[in-house]
């Protein structure tokens, strides 16, 4: 096994073990629904801006390993970040999971280049995918409703 296929498997294990910001938030200022009915991933979404920064973001639901961890490192990730900032992420994000990525992309993206494997599974796309297009619904229409089929 490689080692990057190594580290990919032990992060998302981990974080699937452990998920970060795995919570409701009460006091919120922008939420999304996400659900994928094909799959049976259903994850919340849950942003407090402050000013246009993210000062908090968490998710809640299940679903799979693969979508769960990248809910998980997707608010570790945008802690701290602009609306403008996490939707170029968003955008970075999709396009390293159903695209090629110049190197400097990659870097962008930082841990969650982990992710690049998952284009190789056309059914995963839509299971990595799911809280980050959760995200960008919050964040654009403040509260909604996302279902990919």
């Amino acid at each position: 096994m490689s080692r990057l296929k190594q580290l990919y498997e032990s992060m998302i294990l981990e974080h699937n073990r452990n998920p970060r910001n795995f919570r409701v938030m009460s006091e919120c200022s922008h939420s999304s629904h996400g659900k994928n009915p094909l799959c049976g991933d259903d994850y919340y979404v849950f942003v407090k801006l402050d000013n246009g920064v993210i000062s908090e973001v968490s998710f809640h639901g299940y679903g799979c390993a693969i979508s769960k961890s990248s809910g998980s490192l997707m608010t570790e990730c945008l802690l701290g970040k602009t609306v403008k900032e996490a939707l170029e992420y968003k955008d970075l994000f999709i396009k390293l999971v159903t695209q090629e990525l110049l190197e400097t992309e990659k870097q962008q993206l930082g841990k969650l280049a982990i992710f690049e494997g998952v284009k190789s599974f056309p059914v995963r796309v839509k299971c990595a995918a799911l809280v980050w297009r959760a995200l960008e619904d919050a964040l654009e229409n403040n509260e909604g409703e996302v279902t990919t089929e």
